[in-house]
């Protein structure tokens, strides 16, 4: 188990999901990839209106909108690799909470995340097809997981073998 935080990020401690971390180690872990999420995710969302390209009202080249779907192309990368170091990051918590398939529960929240992430992409281009209370039973189930994830492996200590 790495003695601090500090070792586990100053080794890149995200790049398997081997070992076992406490939970303050994995609270800090959550902080340390949230918070690059949450700036990347607010540039998009000011970013996004520029991604609605009609070629009746503007070029076919609009160096806006060819830069949005270059950010857009970095975040998607950002979102893939900050999802797999949390993956790596819940292993090692849910290991050390001593429940059976600790890879299995630690995919859940970034499963359930990117599920809703396309959901809620997907839904207004397909309103008449994919209502919007399957979104919102979907964000229901991230929540949960999510308060799951935080109670169980982000309050609870070790469990003994």
């Amino acid at each position: 188990m790495a003695g601090s935080f500090a070792e586990l990020a100053g080794r890149f401690g995200f790049r398997t999901d081997q070992g076992r971390i406490d939970a303050k180690t994995w609270r800090e872990g959550t902080i340390f990839l949230g918070v690059p999420l949450a700036v990347l995710t607010l540039i998009w969302f000011f970013l996004a209106p520029f991604a609605q390209h009609d070629l009746a009202k503007t070029p076919f080249l609009a160096w806006g909108t060819v830069a949005t779907f270059v950010y857009l192309l970095f975040y998607a990368f950002a979102i893939l690799l900050i999802a797999i170091c949390h993956y790596n990051l819940s292993a090692k918590r849910w290991r050390d909470r001593g429940w059976p398939f600790p890879g299995a529960l630690a995919g859940l929240l970034p499963l359930t995340a990117l599920v809703s992430g396309a959901a809620h992409w997907l839904q207004p281009r397909e309103a008449e097809i994919i209502s919007y209370w399957y979104v919102a039973g979907i964000d229901a189930a991230l929540v949960a997981i999510i308060a799951w994830n935080v109670v169980e492996v982000g309050c609870f200590g070790a469990r003994k073998p």
